[in-house]
């Protein structure tokens, strides 16, 4: 099994289980002044079939996200609002935990920063020990960038390459150094939101040390997996590579470094600063989880993905084809054995195409990939499913192929509405037509097809039914 690294920049080999069994994850988590959008939940989606793929595959996964419930935006939040900065993060968290598990994700343990304050003291003052942190009177510990030559080894960037739209790197002229971050933020005792300490003063956490302090009291110094979104390659997990690898002595602090593309939206990546999205709990009204999960594994994780209706009117389509499928296999009632099964001299062997798709994943968790060869699968299968060729134990195995899919994936509708039988065979004689090419008798059955009160909507994983 590979995985893309992006701190080495090629595929690497994961130990097998037999020579390693617990692996442990570590994935950046939401700051929780807001809604979670589309795009972290493209993020939050993926690792979640991460952890229970190589739990399927046999591993031990030890999976954890940060909640960060103590920043500068909750606090301005909560300034805007009149409320406390607790009372703004727990609003929120709470949403954010709704959102989730509407969406399927039941993996992560989450913690939050404001629980693990000792922890981030610690290491602070660590770092004090050891020359790596300097006081900027008024303002907080910074980081002293000189003190570690590596940064930049994960994003090929360097310290002076601090200004651009996603650093959010801490400002204050009297920094050494132009990238040098934060670890301490003090304040006033007047304000909210914050914590004292005799030696490094009334404060509370930077943004990068939240991260670091939680893997070490979870993990320990190193661990296996460090996930989360690309944009956070610059400065957030290169300032962890600091922080930990300054702190500890040990490297690397993280075997492997998985990064997910953007969501973009008309060519720009989809964030709440550009106010270009979608919040989960809103589409959540208007498609299923299951819709929402297979659109955003729908591409390969690294690469960026369009955000449109058309994309995810298509992800609707594949989920009804998908657990259309998976009904009509339960209820043949043909006899018959075996696990290859010959059609128009086209021969479908299950064995082959559970091997291809669990293939794909294990080569950098190719999702697209292996969802092609599942409907590869369908579109061979579901001929001789109509014509009722397909027994029902040649239909027992790929139920159980599709029942790991649902488990790992979340993509199969437990709930999907039947589509009443005519209604069917009026799609499936469409279609027919169509591959015919005798276009104008195709619309007079779509077109009878919406007197019925249905309407249908091409997409490339077939035809997508609704009701009018």
């Amino acid at each position: 099994m590979q995985i893309y690294n992006t701190l080495t920049r090629k595929k690497e080999e994961l130990p097998p289980p037999e020579e390693q069994k617990q692996l442990n994850m570590f994935v950046c988590g939401p700051t929780v002044y807001d809604y979670i959008h589309i795009g972290n939940a493209r993020t939050f989606v993926f690792f979640d079939v991460v952890a229970k793929y190589l739990k399927y595959r046999g591993y031990d996964i030890g999976y954890i996200q940060n909640i960060t419930d103590i920043d500068d935006k909750i606090i301005n939040r909560a300034k805007q609002e009149n409320k406390s900065w607790k009372e703004i993060s727990e609003h929120y968290f709470e949403e954010f935990n709704k959102d989730t598990l509407a969406l399927g994700i039941n993996s992560p343990k989450y913690i939050k920063a404001s629980n693990s304050i000792e922890e981030v003291k610690r290491q602070v003052k660590t770092l004090k020990s050891k020359g790596n942190v300097y006081l900027i009177e008024n303002d907080g510990w910074y980081f002293d960038l000189k003190t570690f030559p590596e940064y930049g080894k994960l994003s090929g960037r360097t310290a002076e390459m601090a200004n651009d739209a996603v650093s959010r790197i801490d400002e204050n002229e009297k920094k050494r150094n132009k990238g040098d971050f934060c670890v301490w933020r003090l304040a006033d005792k007047l304000e909210t939101g914050y914590w004292d300490d005799d030696e490094l003063g009334y404060g509370r956490p930077g943004w990068h040390i939240e991260d670091t302090a939680i893997t070490e009291k979870e993990f320990g110094l190193q661990y296996d997996i460090h996930g989360g979104g690309q944009d956070l390659i610059f400065p957030h997990h290169e300032a962890e590579i600091a922080q930990q690898e300054s702190a500890s002595g040990l490297k690397p602090f993280v075997k492997y470094w998985m990064h997910v593309g953007f969501l973009v939206n008309k060519d720009e990546k989809m964030s709440k600063s550009a106010g270009n999205f979608e919040t989960v709990n809103e589409l959540l009204k208007k498609y299923s989880k299951e819709t929402l999960r297979f659109y955003l594994l729908s591409g390969y994780y690294r690469s960026s993905l369009d955000y449109n209706e058309k994309l995810l009117n298509q992800s609707a389509a594949a989920v009804q084809r998908i657990s259309e499928f998976k009904r009509a296999l339960e209820i043949t009632d043909q006899k018959g054995g075996g696990n290859i099964i010959k059609h128009n001299n086209s021969i479908v062997d299950i064995k082959e195409s559970e091997r291809v798709f669990f293939e794909a994943l294990d080569n950098d968790f190719n999702s697209q990939e292996a969802f092609g060869y599942l409907f590869s699968l369908i579109r061979a299968l579901n001929p001789p499913l109509r014509m009722g060729a397909i027994s029902k134990e040649y239909a027992q195995p790929i139920l159980e192929f599709l029942n790991k899919i649902g488990v790992i994936f979340g993509i199969i509708s437990t709930n999907q509405k039947n589509i009443p039988h005519n209604i069917a065979k009026l799609v499936i004689k469409r279609g027919d037509l169509r591959q015919e090419e005798k276009w104008e008798d195709a619309d007079k059955i779509r077109a009878q097809i919406e007197e019925m009160g249905y309407k249908v909507e091409d997409t490339i994983y077939g035809p997508l039914i609704t009701q009018r």
